[in-house]
């Protein structure tokens, strides 16, 4: 799998809740931000799913289209839902040629996306992708670990993409966080 580069995502299943956060930067190559506020996790299926991608915007797009439509088509159930996007993305020319990644989860499963064909569930509950993707996720399992009886999801998700921005020129601190 290829380092998509230029945001950070992040998502956890903590103490029966989840959340999902993401930065709002939009980079233009290596040097130039484009845009402060873009929205990189949104809610799919009546609300009840959380989706947020790594990579180019139109490329996300497509995918977040091709996954709705999947998870409508396989009435919600994510992990279908998922599989047959991994499938029909890898199995496609043009598809094969997105540059993104996504998470996805619901109340019960996480689940990262990808166009080489993975679809993978953690161990721990806890996934991040994109350019900051290995500090949030370092910082999310070091709170889990240390301080989880004490922070929510929420707080975690918050803390852990605040810790990315810290670090990663390509991560912001305008974090849009959405909680199940």
């Amino acid at each position: 799998m290829g380092q998509i580069h230029a945001t950070t995502i992040f998502a956890i299943h903590h103490k029966g809740e989840c959340a999902m956060a993401g930065d709002g930067q939009v980079t233009l190559g290596n040097a130039v931000v484009m845009k402060h506020t873009a929205r990189k996790v949104r809610r799919l299926f009546n609300g009840k799913v959380l989706a947020g991608f790594a990579g180019s915007v139109a490329d996300a797009f497509t995918l977040f289209e091709m996954f709705e439509a999947k998870l409508n088509e396989y009435n919600g159930n994510l992990q279908r839902a998922s599989v047959e996007v991994a499938k029909q993305w890898r199995g496609d020319k043009m598809l094969r040629q997105l540059e993104a990644m996504l998470l996805v989860m619901d109340e019960s499963t996480l689940l990262l996306v990808s166009g080489t064909g993975e679809v993978i569930e953690p161990d721990d509950g806890i996934l991040a992708i994109g350019s900051g993707g290995n500090y949030a996720l370092s910082a999310g399992r070091a709170l889990k670990k240390h301080a989880g009886d004490h922070l929510s999801a929420k707080e975690i998700a918050e803390a852990a993409l605040t810790t990315a921005a810290d670090i990663c020129v390509f991560t912001n601190h305008n974090i849009i966080l959405e909680v199940l």
